[in-house]
């Protein structure tokens, strides 16, 4: 197993990976739902995110220190990302539908020094009643920060009259590049720990195997920023190859999304399965034509062998899947010319990197079911929990991390997905953890107890259930159902709300009084099956 060529310089900034392309090359085109359109090239995205840089060291920011950023799909988000990288920040990648309990314990967690924010977003901070003693700085993007009180400082601003150069500090490939907060199970999010020598690795690992990005390529990767996604694949792997990235700022419609692919002639396209899912359920598919799109890739959850049958029918392209988790990149996927194994994961990025062991971390033989795990020399496995170093040792079994997925491999390599090992919910490409929505649901005064659990969905792949034992039995109704769920969307962000919601007069539990969720799953599952 040779992963030296994965491995960083000792000292290296992954915004270097940026720098060497043509600075005349247009490096993103922008496209709003209004029909404003917007293009930069690669020597103008370079010249804005040095003056950021700029400006923000003039402030006092410095190498080490944490900045939480909340934008949405706009050019500029790949400005701050790049200005941040190229100091020395760690970037807490966050979504615009976070909200303020959410934000605070991102904020107060990470001792973050400043927090990025688009200014029809900047009221959930405002509502944090924490004390923030590390938040130093508030900047607002696209906004009038005069009108948004508490302090909010114009980040474009900052811009103004600073040089076009700026050197990036020296990184270490150790140093933090990223800390990204993802769902567990119980408690609060956990906080992913990723350097910039993981950028080195995951760049060189999904380019070639996976995306197969060339310079002459436009690419649609549909993340939005504030995901990890986002990061793997429109920011990093499209500008870090040289490319062009088409950036859509709208809602998903399936039409609509047909008709960019089209009009602006997409060879690479990396969506959700729900994404898919919906497209492929178009009845005039054969009206659009998709004739330069030469690489389809799908991340998230498994995608259904339909939707994969739909699109090699109607367009003769083969969507390829690929697996990963914020803690690490790819590392199973339908690999650029490999045999595919219609219904499989695909195989390792390399062989014995990725294997399905058993409880001791010991390889299974072909044909078992065990856990899929990650062998610790990995150069694109995540460094750490942040502040719970213990929590990694503890997913740690001999010489690999578990993923916490269930597989089986079969004699050729291929990994067959078996299900979760934990109560993860993924939904339409949302890693949601339990504890978040039964939170928020306890908050209301008409619960008594709840569990939440996922639930097979034809579109989504799961969503989110509640099972919910009411404090008053004859309360239950249609209205109290969306009252619940109108709650949920206030208290966390609104793609956690249950979708269904189902009252029971007690909830399954073990022995020692703890609620067995599995038990709860199993029974959503017997039920689509039905």
């Amino acid at each position: 197993m040779n992963n030296q060529q994965w491995i960083a310089p000792e000292y290296y900034n992954l915004t270097s990976e940026m720098e060497r392309h043509a600075p005349e090359k247009i490096a993103l085109k922008w496209l709003n739902e209004q029909g404003d359109y917007e293009e930069i090239t690669y020597g103008a995205l370079r010249k804005q995110a040095n003056q950021l840089a700029g400006g923000l060291a003039a402030l006092g920011l410095q190498q080490g220190d944490r900045v939480l950023v909340m934008v949405p799909r706009r050019i500029i988000a790949y400005v701050i990302y790049l200005a941040c990288l190229k100091l020395g920040l760690a970037i807490i990648p966050s979504s615009e539908m976070l909200r303020a309990k959410d934000l605070s314990y991102r904020l107060r967690h990470s001792e973050s020094r400043a927090v990025i924010a688009w200014s029809e977003v900047t009221e959930e901070v405002n509502k944090i009643s924490d004390d923030l003693p590390a938040l130093d700085y508030r900047f607002s993007v696209s906004g009038d920060s005069d009108e948004l009180g508490q302090g909010w400082l114009d980040l474009e601003g900052l811009m103004i009259d600073q040089p076009d150069e700026f050197a990036a500090v020296k990184s270490h490939r150790d140093d933090m590049a990223i800390l990204a907060y993802t769902s567990g199970t119980t408690g609060n999010p956990k906080a992913v720990v990723h350097s910039h020598g993981w950028g080195y690795a995951h760049l060189r690992i999904t380019s070639p195997q996976w995306l197969d990005i060339k310079e002459t390529d436009t690419v649609w990767a549909t993340a939005a920023p504030g995901w990890q996604k986002w990061i793997w694949s429109p920011f990093l792997t499209v500008l870090g190859n040289g490319a062009t990235g088409f950036v859509y700022s709208g809602a998903f419609h399936p039409k609509k999304y047909l008709q960019l692919l089209q009009d602006h002639n997409i060879e690479v396209l990396c969506c959700t399965p729900t994404e898919y899912r919906l497209m492929a359920k178009l009845e005039d598919l054969s009206q659009y034509d998709l004739s330069h799109l030469r690489c389809a890739v799908s991340a998230g959850e498994p995608l259904n062998q339909e939707v994969i049958n739909t699109f090699q029918r109607e367009f003769n392209i083969t969507i390829r899947d690929g697996y990963g988790q914020t803690e690490s990149t790819l590392i199973i996927g339908t690999l650029k010319d490999t045999p595919i194994r219609i219904g499989s994961m695909g195989k390792s990025i390399a062989p014995g990197l990725v294997e399905v062991v058993d409880e001791d971390g010991t390889p299974l033989p072909a044909g078992v079911v065990g856990d899929i795990a990650v062998h610790l020399s990995m150069p694109a496995l995540f460094h750490t929990y942040y502040k719970d170093p213990g929590r990694k040792e503890s997913c740690t079994h001999g010489e690999f991390f578990i993923t916490g997925d269930r597989a089986r491999k079969d004699e050729e390599g291929y990994f067959w997905f078996e299900g979760r090992g934990d109560d993860i919910i993924i939904s339409s490409g949302y890693t949601i953890g339990p504890f978040e929505v039964e939170e928020a649901l306890m908050k209301h005064a008409s619960v008594k107890e709840c569990a939440v659990v996922a639930s097979p969905d034809e579109i989504r792949g799961h969503i989110v259930k509640a099972f919910i034992v009411l404090k008053d039995e004859t309360a239950a109704s249609p209205e109290l159902v969306k009252e619940l769920q109108s709650h949920v969307k206030e208290w966390t962000a609104p793609y956690k709300y249950p979708r269904k919601i189902e009252f029971i007069q007690d909830l399954p539990k073990t022995a020692s009084g703890k609620i067995r969720r599995v038990e709860l799953r199993e029974q959503e599952n017997r039920a689509a099956q039905e």
